[in-house]
């Protein structure tokens, strides 16, 4: 059976599990500690520096939890109680439930026990690692806790941005390497530039490492100041002062009610059509838009720039027969008069469709002599219209029904023919 124990020695706090045998549930159970290797099962220790100390203490570590840069040396000391008839030559010592050797010990009196630790390593766990004195039954009499690590670099690249001008999320990286072995914690502080009180942001639950938001109460038209201090027990840096204007920084949700459908019978053409986002029908703002596709089959997006300010967009120079996934973002340029370009949305959710299937590579032509007849005027006006659509940007309206009128006519010559060629072989 499983029993939970909560002890306290000295300065230490100790939680451990028992796993008591039925032999020992009818004894007169005492928590007086671990009393032997068979009744121990599970030993966690839990560092928390402060806790109240019994008036009978057994023993006592110094130094109580200290901190030390990694590669520093500690040299620790038990002192036992001269009441309880304790030597101190039948202690021991552990770190992280491991016995250390005993030639790391020294007896410094008939009460007090040393050890040497040389050429620290990176705590083992952000808590501290563990190193407790013990008597020869192997009773815990006291414990420390030793944070080994390294003071915290300044953190960098602090970005922000706000959805919709109603909140604001900002997230930075750690500086250097980004361990350093204990706890660091990182505080988000902004204020109004030149007037404004310093604050410090709470939420610290976005479900990501190093960001925090801030859900209101933020003003526009005025510039913030914003940056992140690192601190642990070793010690503290700063990041660079990043100054914003709320309006400078906005993004927003994904363009809705995305749709993508064929163009008549062109088969290598659709064209994608979508709303503006919702959020920001009151704000005067000029949106700019981006499409991504690729095919069925791919991971590999291509990106259609250069859509402007237009809520739909015909993508050419596709293959005929094919699935393809489409998505949109917006950013909005210019919200309530800003100069800076806002900030890229997330792409909408993924929609398919699938261009026409050719109908020369189902019927196919006989006719090999027209074909040769043809074959210079149609590679002149593939490079041709292939060199319009590139410097068109893919959307372009002019270009766009040009190419549409000879696609239409270059499908109409092919099907008079293959109708001329069917009714000749009948």
């Amino acid at each position: 059976m499983h029993r939970r124990v909560n002890r306290t020695f000295g300065g230490f706090s100790l939680k451990f599990s028992l796993l008591e045998h039925p032999r020992d549930a009818s004894s007169s159970g005492t928590d007086a500690g671990i009393n032997s290797s068979d009744d121990l099962l599970i030993v966690l220790f839990h560092c928390a520096a402060g806790v109240l100390s019994s008036s009978t203490q057994v023993a006592t570590i110094y130094p109580q939890d200290p901190a030390l840069s990694i590669g520093s040396s500690l040299t620790a000391t038990c002192s036992v109680n001269p009441d309880h008839g304790v030597h101190a030559g039948s202690l021991y010592w552990t770190l992280n439930g491991k016995r250390l050797p005993s030639s790391t010990y020294s007896i410094l009196s008939p009460t007090v026990i040393s050890v040497t630790l040389p050429r620290l390593s990176g705590s083992r766990q952000r808590s501290g690692d563990n190193l407790v004195c013990h008597n020869s039954g192997g009773h815990v009499l006291a414990g420390s806790c030793i944070y080994v690590g390294m003071p915290p670099e300044k953190p960098v690249n602090l970005t922000c941005w706000s959805r919709n001008t109603k909140d604001l999320t900002c997230r930075w990286a750690p500086g250097g390497q980004g361990e350093t072995f204990i706890k660091t914690k990182y505080t988000l502080k902004y204020k109004l530039r030149w007037y404004g009180r310093e604050k410090e942001c709470e939420d610290y639950s976005a479900g990501e490492p190093y960001t925090c938001y801030i859900p209101r109460d933020l003003a526009l038209f005025t510039p913030y100041e914003i940056w992140v201090e690192a601190s642990n027990q070793l010690g503290t840096a700063t990041s660079d002062v990043i100054y914003l204007d709320i309006l400078d920084v906005v993004t927003t949700d994904p363009p809705t009610d995305v749709t993508v459908s064929r163009v008549g019978d062109l088969e290598d053409q659709l064209t994608v059509r979508w709303g503006t986002p919702p959020a920001l029908k009151d704000f005067l703002f000029q949106a700019k838009y981006q499409i991504r596709y690729r095919l069925e089959e791919s991971s590999d997006w291509k990106v259609v720039h250069d859509v402007g300010n237009q809520t739909s967009c015909r993508l050419a120079g596709l293959q005929p027969g094919t699935v393809y996934f489409v998505q949109v973002r917006c950013n909005p340029v210019g919200i309530l008069g800003s100069r800076k370009a806002g900030i890229w949305s997330d792409w909408s959710h993924p929609t398919a469709a699938s261009t026409p299937h050719s109908e020369r590579l189902l019927t196919g032509s006989c006719d090999s002599k027209v074909g040769q007849q043809n074959s210079t005027l149609r590679r002149d006006l593939k490079q041709f219209f292939g060199w319009v659509r590139k410097h068109a940007y893919g959307c372009s309206g002019m270009s766009i029904k040009l190419y549409d009128q000879w696609r239409v006519w270059l499908q109409k010559s092919h099907k008079t023919r293959n109708q001329v060629l069917q009714g000749d072989k009948s």
